[in-house]
């Protein structure tokens, strides 16, 4: 049987362990986002330069398809293609049932709330939002509005034409612990391109 400060030593020795690999899965967690970060960065670059679909990684299961950014908030990010799992775990992603952004019907690009679409709660209207493409010359979007919806019947028609248009899609609200079934979204129009 463990005396008393024997029991004391191994539960402090415990606690330490716990802490220090808690600490070492953060630090390893952040250090693989920003890992990431510069490999979508490179992987645009190539997708600029020509190559089709780039994978930032070999096994990854998504590629860039254009990059977002709204100037007045100095937010930019690398927009991947089919919004699956590991595709939002990296990155805002364009859904593959919507409209190629700039093209006629609704451009829904969706990404988290705590991560690369945190900044969308301090978009405002009248804010250019610029959506770069491989393909074309950046497209400058004026938002006209938020609103919150209910996921399942949120009233974002992706197939139906229409005139273009930019919807911005994140959880709601922004500082829920776990995901819940309101969205929020950002709408914008073209307003042309930029130079």
């Amino acid at each position: 049987m463990l005396s008393l400060p024997a029991l004391a030593k191994a539960a402090s020795l415990a606690f330490i362990a716990t802490g220090t690999a808690l600490v070492g899965q953060g630090v390893w967690i952040g250090a693989k986002a920003e890992i990431a970060q510069v490999l979508l960065s490179r992987a645009w670059a190539r997708a600029i330069d020509g190559e089709t679909a780039p994978t930032p990684w070999p096994w990854a299961d998504t590629w860039p398809v254009a990059r977002l950014s709204v100037p007045a908030l100095g937010e930019h990010a690398i927009v991947l293609a089919e919004a699956g799992g590991e595709a939002l775990a990296f990155g805002p992603s364009l859904l593959t049932a919507s409209a190629v952004p700039g093209e006629a019907g609704i451009s829904v690009i969706a990404a988290h709330r705590d991560t690369h679409f945190r900044f969308l709660q301090h978009v405002e209207p009248g804010q250019t939002v610029i959506i770069e493409r491989t393909d074309a010359p950046p497209l400058a979007f004026r938002v006209t509005g938020s609103e919150i919806v209910e996921a399942a019947r949120s009233g974002i028609e992706t197939g139906n034409g229409g005139p273009a248009r930019l919807a911005l899609v994140t959880c709601w609200p922004f500082d829920a612990v776990t995901p819940g079934p309101l969205r929020y979204v950002v709408w914008a129009e073209p307003v042309g391109t930029t130079t």
